[in-house]
């Protein structure tokens, strides 16, 4: 997998990881960690799409299923920012994992795309439970 891919995928799970830490440290800031943590995540799922959109759309003839699942994932993390506060981040980290489902069991993507999105998805979704946890 080429070294800059994973470097910032790495990077990108900082914004996962912290908002727990930083809920767990200061208390007070618990609140405002949880919804940055929200936020990110829902980026992230359209970033996700956005990437699959661009992929099936830069072949000559586009899959038009392809195309419109790919709209999906920002469909989603919007309507889970309005997920009541107990359930948003396990919902958000469900659907970074069936992102995750749709990636690995996908053709005609890099051979290193499937372990990358492993990676990042199962920091991802760990950053989301331990928020869960600790920001609830």
């Amino acid at each position: 997998m080429p070294r800059l891919v994973l470097a910032y995928g790495l990077l990108g799970l900082i914004p996962f990881l912290a908002p727990p830490l930083i809920g767990f440290a200061l208390p007070g800031a618990r609140a405002l960690a949880g919804t940055v943590l929200a936020l990110y995540a829902a980026l992230i799922l359209s970033f996700l799409g956005g990437a699959r959109w661009g992929q099936a759309v830069g072949r000559p003839v586009p899959d038009a299923g392809v195309v419109s699942l790919a709209m999906l994932p920002s469909l989603a993390g919007l309507g889970l920012l309005l997920a009541p506060g107990g359930v948003r981040l396990p919902l958000l980290a469900a659907a970074l994992a069936l992102h995750w489902l749709w990636d690995v069991r996908s053709t005609g993507l890099p051979a290193w795309y499937p372990r990358l999105r492993s990676l990042l998805t199962a920091g991802a979704v760990l950053g989301l439970l331990a928020g869960a946890v600790t920001l609830a």
